[in-house]
């Protein structure tokens, strides 16, 4: 296994970003956006609970957690914003970099990775919002971690 290998995803991507520039880290992002897919009906459909939704997120986030067999979660989101485009971005960079990855990892994922991938240039009030989606995400990785080891 190389070096690159041992890194966790969103970090190795965090990585990836630093070196673009404004315009190229836009472009990234929106590519990211586009790819969005919001969260299945079979798992959620509207209005959605108030439970799902990322606390301080301006683009209205909700998130669901998936339990897999393996122990791992899967992650759905919805972004009731359609201008919403770095929720959008935001969310597909975490399922695809956290989804499936070992809970212990995402619990010590640092918010410091949402500025490292959308600059220093981000908004206070859409920084707020992308850490309100990773707290939910981190919540249920937390509540599911202290349930295995017998303490809920």
């Amino acid at each position: 296994m190389s070096d690159r290998d041992s890194i966790p995803p969103l970090e190795a991507l965090a990585e990836e970003f630093k070196d673009y520039d404004r315009g190229e880290r836009s472009e990234m992002l929106i590519e990211y956006a586009d790819r969005f897919v919001e969260v299945p009906p079979a798992i959620a459909s509207r209005p959605f609970s108030e439970d799902h939704r990322a606390p301080r997120c301006e683009s209205d986030a909700f998130i669901w957690a998936l339990d897999q067999p393996d122990g791992t979660l899967k992650f759905h989101f919805a972004v009731e914003n359609p201008q919403g485009l770095s929720a959008k971005a935001w969310a597909v960079i975490m399922d695809e970099t956290l989804s499936g990855r070992p809970l212990e990892e995402i619990a010590g994922t640092s918010g410091e990775a949402i500025f490292r991938i959308f600059g220093r240039d981000l908004t206070m009030g859409k920084g707020q919002g992308l850490l309100g989606m990773l707290d939910v995400v981190q919540h249920e990785v937390k509540r599911r971690l202290i349930a295995r080891r017998g303490g809920g």
